[in-house]
């Protein structure tokens, strides 16, 4: 058994993620308990990097639990699903009242729901804690997005806060709110990152076609837009990996790379709620169901060889013209992303009652997670001054970006819809924006569809109450 309790704070599941996440709290002067199902997991941790700090190994989970200050408060980093279930299962009859169980991993926020109701009814505290940057940011400063109680987070705040990344100042985590508001928090923050990534993989694909551009010219491209109002940790690295070469072929990177993207299913949890909640995500829905097209390749393969001549030559003729136009449009799509995402997170907000701040999500997302970007500053300053901001495009710095990149937007699309180029995150995003600002819409056809196969009823705009028409009879009209 461990001879007394000495650790501030543990860490049990030391994979990746959980080394380094010890190894950050180490480094910021915490005395960490580490603990794996493993045991020769924690003793190479401890060897390699036990001068990083104050390591508190132990090889059992009820010497592990032993060795924890109280309130005790355990991170667990371990593969979502039924293995936390099973480690929490563990973990319980070791704690007391009081005590603290963080959820590091990328769980379910339905999951983190029913995990704090149930921890909470035997006295327990369960933190379901959202966390971005990846095995780089764990170790040196990620997004942390921690929801649970408040109770919770006055032991946890600055411990977080300390090891978060920070941008100016300000540390990158706070509490959002509470049970699974920061799993839902890191969800959303998932779904926008699959619609970055597509809209930049959109904007790569419309220069090399557009273009006849090299990796590495475009690569060029990708590294002075950085250097603007794109700046982002995603286009920083698109460059990175446009510009690198094969070691094996000598070709590009990205030309050896099979064009079948994987995704381990936020992005579809994303998707999957927002339906639940009747908002909106187009940009990231056609990102999300983009990755799993491109996975099936004899769907592929049989419409190539029958399609192959669908779509027109492309002749670009003013090369700096073209990438404007194509920079302007990705920056547009990007922001319908940011506005979509952040539209989900109110609704998320106000169907679980957390009050989570829009402003200060913003702000954990400045350092440390995938999705950082130069305008996250912006989106702070538009929900800060307009808490109930009806949309993020109306913001007047996004709508000025927005309104000056509509004929560029238009054009891209446009182009690439005549050259067969697939911009499916582009395109639904400006058809997203045209919903938005239309004065009427094509749904006044459907309400009437409805009405007249199912008798489900319409509203006019010209008085209150709902109507049906009597379509098989007279077609006089009653009230519904």
């Amino acid at each position: 058994m461990a001879e007394q309790a000495t650790a501030q704070i543990g860490v049990t599941g030391l994979a990746v993620m959980g080394r380094n996440l010890a190894r950050n709290l180490a480094r910021n002067g915490f005395s960490v308990a580490v603990h794996n199902r493993s045991p020769e997991r924690t003793r190479t941790l401890v060897a390699e990097h036990g001068d990083e700090g104050t390591f508190v190994p132990s090889e059992s989970l009820a010497d592990f639990v032993g060795s924890l200050e109280r309130p005790r408060a355990v991170i667990v980093m371990v593969k979502a699903g039924a293995p936390t279930d099973a480690v929490i299962d563990e973990l319980i009859p070791l704690l007391e009242e009081g005590d603290i169980v963080v959820d590091c991993g990328n769980a379910h926020f339905a999951d983190t729901r029913r995990r704090e109701e149930a921890l909470r009814a035997q006295g327990l505290h369960f933190v379901g804690t959202g966390v971005s940057g990846g095995e780089e940011g764990a170790l040196r400063g990620p997004s942390i997005m921690p929801g649970g109680s408040a109770e919770s987070y006055q032991k946890l705040g600055p411990i977080f806060e300390k090891i978060a990344a920070q941008v100016e100042g300000e540390s990158c985590c706070r509490h959002v709110g509470p049970d699974g508001a920061g799993h839902f928090v890191k969800m959303v923050h998932n779904g926008i990152e699959y619609a970055d990534m597509q809209l930049i993989a959109e904007a790569y694909d419309l220069l090399r076609a557009g273009l006849s551009a090299s990796p590495a010219e475009i690569a060029e491209i990708f590294r002075e837009w950085n250097g603007g109002e794109l700046e982002s940790f995603l286009i920083e690295i698109t460059a990175e990996v446009l510009g690198h070469t094969d070691a094996a072929t000598g070709r590009a990177f990205v030309d050896v790379v099979l064009d079948q993207a994987e995704q381990k299913g936020t992005g579809r949890w994303t998707v999957q709620s927002a339906l639940d909640l009747g908002i909106p995500i187009t940009g990231i829905a056609e990102a999300t169901f983009a990755r799993s097209l491109s996975g099936h390749a004899d769907q592929r393969e049989a419409a190539r060889r029958v399609f192959a001549d669908a779509g027109e030559k492309w002749q670009v003729d003013d090369r700096d013209t073209f990438v404007e136009d194509v920079r302007r449009a990705l920056l547009a799509s990007k922001i319908v992303a940011y506005a979509q995402g952040f539209d989900h997170i109110r609704a998320g907000s106000r169907e679980y009652d957390w009050n989570i701040d829009l402003g200060g999500t913003a702000t954990i997302w400045r350092g440390g997670c995938i999705i950082r970007a130069r305008f996250l500053d912006r989106i702070k300053e538009a929900y800060d001054g307009e808490p109930d901001l009806s949309t993020l495009l109306v913001a007047p710095w996004f709508a000025e970006r927005v309104s000056a990149g509509v004929p560029a937007w238009r054009r891209v699309v446009a182009d690439a819809a005549r050259a067969g180029v697939p911009t499916p995150a582009f395109a639904s995003s400006l058809a997203y924006f045209d919903a938005l600002r239309a004065e009427r819409l094509p749904a006044a056809l459907i309400q009437g569809l409805r009405d007249n196969f199912g008798a489900h009823t319409y509203h006019r705009v010209d008085r209150d109450g709902s109507f049906h028409t009597l379509w098989a009879g007279d077609r006089s009209e009653v009230e519904g």
